[in-house]
């Protein structure tokens, strides 16, 4: 609810909820014509619903024992703020893999950086 929220945190995980679930919709679609028969607009949706996905994937301290990962902490506000450049395509550029198990849009950039030097 936008009252105990936040608008603009209300926002974001709105536009959030919506990429994911149009992600899921096209998801048949895809996997019985494939990506090419998407619109333009629809695999820029998916490209970035991906990148949301393996975002959410943080690495999270309950987690430790699972991923042999260190938890981190991030900050709500930069939490928010990350979410809402990716939604927005602000790092459409950056590979997909470069969203997986980092915590914040910083260790994202340098993931991108590490990926494309490999």
């Amino acid at each position: 609810d936008v009252q105990y929220l936040g608008e603009r945190h209300y926002k974001v995980a709105v536009e959030v909820q919506r990429i994911l679930q149009r992600y899921k919709d096209l998801q048949d679609i895809i996997a019985i014509l494939g990506m090419d028969e998407l619109s333009e607009e629809d695999k820029q949706l998916v490209a970035r619903a991906r990148r949301v996905q393996r975002f959410l994937s943080q690495p999270f301290f309950v987690a430790t024992q699972f991923t042999g990962l260190e938890g981190k902490y991030v900050k709500l506000e930069d939490t928010i703020s990350a979410f809402e450049r990716v939604v927005a395509g602000e790092f459409d550029h950056l590979p997909e893999q470069a969203f997986y198990m980092v915590a914040g849009i910083d260790e994202a950039l340098d993931q991108a950086k590490r990926l494309a030097t490999s």
